[in-house]
């Protein structure tokens, strides 16, 4: 048996999301806008940044986010780009 040292990752923890959210997401998806969440590992152990890729252009949000808000963000900015697209 090999013992091995647990490592220690990093959680966004828990963030409930709506069937809207996922309406938004999956346009997205299909329009070749993702939205992911990383972790500032030059920064704050505690600071997150999202990165923004529309097509093949990335870019990354210039502010750092706590585990807290940052979900609620990633979730903001696919509504943003959804209702941006869609206007009706």
């Amino acid at each position: 048996m090999v013992w091995m040292k647990k490592s220690a990752g990093k959680s966004t923890g828990l963030h409930t999301y709506t069937k809207q959210d996922m309406k938004h997401v999956g346009w997205c998806l299909k329009n070749s806008i993702s939205i992911a969440v990383s972790p500032d590992w030059r920064g704050v152990a505690s600071d997150w940044l999202i990165e923004i890729k529309i097509r093949n252009n990335v870019h990354v949000d210039p502010v750092k986010y706590k585990k807290n808000e940052v979900m609620k963000k990633m979730y903001k900015y696919y509504k943003y780009y959804y209702d941006k697209h869609n206007k009706q």
